[in-house]
C-alpha cells in the first residue's frame, strides 16, 4: 500500500483520516446498533423491551420508535473525533514504520506477510494508546438511555469524576490485543491485492476492485477478533441507573468472556456480529476506496503548495 507511494506519512494520514470519517458517517447507525447489542443480553429478556434487540432490523425499528432518527446518530460527534484521531495516528505510524522498513530491504524484495502484520500491529498499538479516551466516551454516549445521555465534554467529566483519569483508558488491554484486527486487515488487503492484480493482469486497482478486496480482508479480520471486540465494548460501557444496582463490574476482558459464556455459551460471544461485520465491511471498503482517491488529490495539493512556496522564494 505504501511501498511505491509518493506521499509522506503525513499525506497518507490525511487521506486515510478523510476516508475513515466518510465511511463512519455512512455507517454510523450500524455502529450504534452493534454497540448496543454487544452490551445487552437477550437471555431471559422481554422481547418487547425497547432496549433489547433481536436483530439489526428490530434494533432500527425500536431505536427510531423510542428516540427518533436522531437516536441512530447518538454520539456521532465524538465518534467522528475518535475516528479522525485514531485513523490519523494509525495511517501516519503505519506508513512511517513500513516506509522505514522498505528502505532497508534489498532492491526488488517485497515486504513479507509477517512484517505486514507486525508493522500494522505496531501502528495500531501506538494509535490506541493516544486515542482510546474518545472511544470510551463514544461508547458511553451510544449506550446511555436517552434521559441520561450527555454531550462529549460532560460525559468525559463524569468518567473522570467517578473513576479518575484512568477511567478514560478503560479497555486499553483488549484494545492493544485488537491491534491484530487492522494488522490482519491490511496484511490480507496487501496480499489479496497482489493476487488480484496478477490475476487480472493490471497495474492499478479500480475503485470496484478496491471495494471488494477491502471488504474480504475486513470480514476475515472481524470474524477472528469479534469476541474481544465485544469484551472491550462491555468494559467501556456503563449500565443505566436502573441496572447499575444489579450489575457486577467486570474485572477484565477474560471476565467478560467467561460471564457471557456461562449465560449464553459461545454463541453469546458473537451477539451483534451481523451488524458489526456489515458496518466493518462497508466502512473498511469505503475507507480504502475513498483513501485511494484522496491520495491522488493530496499529491496534487502538496505539489501545488510546494510550487507556491518555490514561487515566493524566487
Amino acid at each position: 500500500m505504501a511501498g511505491g507511494s509518493k506521499l509522506s506519512p503525513f499525506g497518507h494520514a490525511i487521506a486515510g483520516t478523510g476516508g475513515a470519517m466518510f465511511a463512519l458517517t455512512c455507517t454510523y447507525p450500524l455502529d450504534i446498533i452493534k454497540t448496543r447489542m454487544q452490551v445487552r443480553s437477550k437471555v431471559a429478556a422481554d422481547t418487547s423491551d425497547p432496549n433489547v434487540y433481536q436483530s439489526t432490523t428490530d434494533a432500527v425499528q425500536k431505536i427510531v420508535k423510542s428516540e427518533g432518527l436522531a437516536g441512530l446518530y447518538a454520539g456521532i460527534l465524538s465518534g467522528l473525533l475518535g475516528t479522525a484521531s485514531q485513523n490519523f495516528a494509525y495511517f501516519y505510524w503505519y506508513t512511517f514504520l513500513r516506509s522505514g522498513y522498505v528502505r532497508r530491504l534489498p532492491a526488488g524484495e517485497s515486504v513479507s506477510t509477517l512484517m505486514e502484520l507486525l508493522v500494522g500491529a505496531g501502528a495500531g498499538a501506538l494509535a490506541q494508546i493516544f486515542t482510546i479516551p474518545v472511544a470510551v466516551v463514544t461508547t458511553r454516549q451510544q449506550t446511555s438511555p436517552l434521559g441520561e445521555r450527555q454531550d462529549l465534554k460532560s460525559t468525559a467529566m463524569d468518567i473522570i469524576n467517578e473513576e479518575g483519569w484512568t477511567g478514560l483508558w478503560k479497555g486499553l488491554k483488549p484494545s492493544l490485543v485488537l491491534v491484530i484486527n487492522p494488522a490482519i486487515t491490511y496484511g490480507m488487503y496487501s496480499r489479496i491485492q497482489e493476487v488480484v492484480l496478477k490475476a487480472f493482469r493490471r497495474k492499478d486497482m479500480t475503485p470496484g476492485l478496491i471495494f471488494l478486496v477491502g471488504a474480504l480482508a475486513k470480514i476475515l479480520a472481524t470474524v477472528v477478533t469479534y469476541p474481544y471486540i465485544m469484551a472491550k465494548v462491555r468494559l467501556q460501557w456503563k449500565p443505566s441507573k436502573k441496572d447499575a444496582e444489579t450489575h457486577k463490574p467486570y474485572t477484565g476482558a477474560v471476565d467478560v468472556l467467561k460471564r457471557i459464556y456461562e449465560k449464553e455459551g459461545i454463541k453469546g460471544w458473537y451477539t451483534g456480529m451481523q451488524a458489526q461485520i456489515t458496518k466493518a465491511v462497508i466502512s473498511q471498503a469505503l475507507l480504502f476506496m475513498v483513501k485511494d482517491q484522496l491520495e491522488k488529490y493530496t499529491i496534487v495539493l502538496f505539489a501545488l503548495l510546494a510550487r507556491q512556496r518555490r514561487g515566493k522564494v524566487v
